[in-house]
């Protein structure tokens, strides 16, 4: 049983939904307990059931309410094994789970913010389960340092890559075609692109600054991703891009609905955030679809990239160090762009394949429910 917030859009959701999918086709039962969402019916046609559970919920009064409800749907269930995703759920499952006398697991998804001591033992949670996944080095490094979670229970299980979707030999032309069209590209320049909601840690301004510092007027930067209501920052990074002179380069476009496509428009693609990743899903899909990536050295991007054959790290911040790596990916020769393509696809392949993801998330609860009942499993 999988327990999370909601089932609306995200890493979380994603990776759920995912592993559900997973355990269905391994043969077991997949039941994922949230307050619902669009993703539903996505988990349903995989044939895994849903519980609707108010578990997004952070009132003490009702994740305490919460405690029975999931005691009674891992009764209902018969379910074996309690997999939480989020803080909040998290504390009432692990209390049903301990009900119940049945093992608890957590993903630990970010970094989660612990200015003062309640919040850091709010967050504690996540480090509380039989077994701790975490979804990059970096993620289970900072579990360890700042949650006192065991290295010996900490798995870390990198996010998966949907390689069906995130292939460039299944992206059309036509397709590709359409959004450099929706977009006004002009023809033949070098496209550099950020893709990411509007928000000021995602680094817009800085990658600004930095085409800025290049002082080249023959390149197209794409800054995508929807404002979400933020219409003072938009309006900000409207302003800056004025300021810098570079209205005819940057173009601020809004969500991107078929980001395979929108990746294979990029000649090189870049993270610039200024707070570290927990994982970076961008980097990891700009490389399967082949592109060179620009992302900053902290989080969990050095984990993802290949330094220097798929693409180069710089000093987080930094707008001189982000320039100069713009710069080596921008002038990069055709043959070496070609290679560097090939190597990135296949170290995504090899590394960041969603199935690789599900197995290993998979080989995670064969070890805990081995552990609980030796009897049935030896």
């Amino acid at each position: 049983m999988q327990v999370l917030p909601a089932l609306v859009t995200g890493g979380v959701e994603r990776g759920a939904v995912d592993v559900a999918t997973a355990i269905v086709k391994a043969g077991w039962r997949a039941v994922v307990v949230s307050q619902g969402g669009p993703m539903v019916r996505e988990l349903e046609r995989a044939g895994a059931s849903h519980i609707e559970l108010p578990v997004a919920t952070k009132n003490p009064f009702a994740m305490r309410a919460n405690v029975a409800r999931l005691a009674d749907a891992i009764r209902a269930t018969g379910a074996d094994l309690v997999h939480a995703r989020s803080r909040a759920p998290a504390w009432s499952a692990r209390s049903a789970a301990r009900r119940m006398r049945v093992p608890f697991m957590t993903t630990f998804h970010g970094t989660y913010n612990f200015g003062n001591p309640f919040k850091r033992y709010y967050n504690s949670i996540m480090a509380k389960g039989v077994r701790v996944v975490a979804i990059s080095q970096f993620i289970a490094r900072h579990a360890i340092e700042h949650y006192g979670a065991s290295p010996a229970i900490v798995r870390v299980i990198h996010r998966g890559v949907d390689l069906a979707k995130f292939d460039p030999a299944r992206v059309s032309v036509e397709r590709q075609v359409k959004l450099a069209r929706e977009w006004r590209l002009p023809d033949g320049l070098p496209v550099v692109m950020l893709p990411g909601r509007l928000t000021r840690w995602k680094g817009q301004t800085l990658l600004i600054d930095a085409v800025a510092k290049l002082g080249r007027r023959d390149m197209a930067l794409l800054l995508v991703g929807a404002d979400q209501g933020r219409t003072a920052y938009r309006a900000e990074l409207e302003k800056r891009v004025r300021a810098r002179g570079l209205e005819g380069i940057v173009r601020v476009v809004d969500h991107c609905a078929d980001m395979p496509a929108a990746y294979m428009l990029a000649d090189v693609v870049v993270s610039a955030s200024t707070d570290p990743e927990a994982f970076g899903r961008v980097v990891a899909e700009a490389q399967a679809m082949g592109r060179p990536v620009v992302a900053p050295d902290h989080g969990a991007a050095p984990e993802i990239l290949i330094e220097g054959a798929t693409g180069w790290s710089f000093a987080a911040g930094k707008v001189d160090a982000l320039a100069d790596a713009l710069s080596r990916a921008l002038n990069l020769p055709e043959a070496a762009r070609h290679a560097l393509s090939a190597q990135a696809i296949a170290h995504v392949r090899e590394n960041f394949a969603k199935e690789r993801m599900c197995k290993a998330t998979l080989d995670v609860y064969e070890e805990v429910l081995r552990e609980a009942h030796p009897e049935v499993w030896t």
